[in-house]
């Protein structure tokens, strides 16, 4: 039996998680008798072939470390016809049996496309957007939640103190995951997510109203996709006679120590990768239905966002009670 050779990338933007589920690829993969290669910043690294053997050491003490070891880039190349007929060259001149991609919807999109072409792929689902289609968790997620409820627990204590409108916006893109789940987590009392559309008339009133029966503060959890802080800061003060603060969280919530979930679920996940290439079931996403991971072939995932998931929906009637 021919001795399988496997590639690993991380791509597109980093997440905690990501090196639990590279450490859980590595090891499971050589105890098995792989041999891996570790690409180098992502499909751009399958262009310029920087490519380095792994083993045991090479993915020691890495589980605690947000980020990702292999490093992480976004490539346009890879996209060209030139760039992507180079990345095919190397990959086969390497003898590369399968390649697993840990990332996001760009990260698919280019494990879809190499697999067109003839090259297996596997994905791991990683952004801590949470809106990849086919799977109900992303790595990174479960972090960025966490640390954007530890910023906004010391965000509350100066709001109190001013007795202040405070604006939180956050990462996510065109989904609202993370604004919704870290506003229905730390109590906002308004939360804006790209999904539901808003007045924001209606929320001028419901502060005033929050104001007037003695609530010293207001939270107001907002998804980037919505737009601005500042542009909402500004409309709310047109309005009324609160002054908000804005706070950015921004790339803060991409980094940090990955909380327990991630590093459980990105070691499960590296692991179940390197059982669908053993039962040659590749071309899959790596995906978490139900609490149980399994591999879902593309074909069987759509490309295109199809609005507010049913989970999203369940929880955002929340904001209403």
């Amino acid at each position: 039996m021919k001795k399988k050779r496997i590639a690993l990338l991380t791509s597109g933007g980093d997440a905690p998680g990501m090196n639990a589920a590279i450490r859980a690829v590595v090891r499971k993969a050589l105890y098995h008798k792989f041999d891996v290669v570790g690409v180098n910043r992502g499909y751009q690294g399958l262009i310029s072939g920087d490519f380095s053997q792994m083993e045991l050491k090479s993915v020691a003490g890495i589980i605690n470390r947000g980020g990702t070891m292999l490093k992480s880039a976004r490539s346009k190349e890879f996209m060209t016809e030139e760039g992507f007929a180079t990345a095919i060259r190397n990959i086969k001149e390497h003898n590369i049996d399968a390649i697993v991609v840990i990332g996001g919807d760009g990260s698919m999109a280019g494990a879809r496309k190499l697999s067109k072409a003839g090259i297996p792929t596997l994905v791991i689902p990683a952004t801590i957007d949470r809106d990849m289609q086919g799977t109900e968790y992303t790595l990174g997620f479960d972090t960025a939640l966490n640390t954007i409820l530890e910023a906004v627990n010391k965000i509350k204590d100066t709001s109190f103190s001013l007795d202040r409108v405070a604006i939180i916006e956050v990462m996510g893109r065109h989904a609202g995951h993370l604004a919704l789940m870290a506003g229905i987590a730390c109590g906002a009392e308004i939360i804006l997510i790209p999904e539901i559309a808003f007045d924001i008339d209606s929320i001028c009133e419901g502060l005033i109203r929050s104001f007037n029966r003695g609530k010293q503060y207001s939270i107001l959890m907002m998804a980037e996709g919505v737009g601005t802080g500042s542009n909402i800061a500004a409309q709310i003060a047109s309005r009324t006679n609160f002054s908000p603060s804005v706070t950015v969280l921004g790339y803060l919530q991409r980094g940090g120590t990955p909380s327990a979930m991630d590093n459980i679920i990105g070691s499960r996940m590296g692991a179940a990768a390197i059982d669908s290439i053993m039962l040659d079931k590749v071309n899959c996403l790596i995906s978490m239905q139900h609490g149980d991971i399994i591999a879902v072939p593309y074909n069987q995932i759509t490309e295109n966002k199809m609005g507010i998931d049913c989970s999203l929906q369940e929880m955002a009637n929340i904001i209403a009670i």
